[in-house]
């Protein structure tokens, strides 16, 4: 889960750094370092929010698999129980 919020604080000040870069502006003037950590804190919020997304995403796929599994499960016993007859 780090990783991913450390990802995107980075994210967030290479967005900074870009675009300043395109503005053609100083990247580290006085005035406007303050704007650094609310980019990185917007990353970090969207990185924290998609690691959320990606934990409910992985609980709703573990489960369908293992309904799918049990269904599989009960559709090969009632198989292999009408054969012997």
């Amino acid at each position: 889960m780090v990783h991913r919020v450390v990802f995107w604080s980075g994210f967030g000040v290479a967005v900074r750094f870009w675009q300043l870069g395109l503005e053609m502006r100083p990247f580290f003037n006085r005035g406007s370092l303050w704007a650094y950590p609310v980019f990185a804190g917007v990353g970090a919020s969207f990185g924290y929010w998609l690691q959320g997304v990606d934990e409910r995403q992985c609980a709703v796929l573990d489960e369908r698999k293992r309904l799918i599994l049990e269904k599989r499960a009960r559709r090969a016993a009632r198989e292999g129980g009408s054969e012997s007859l």
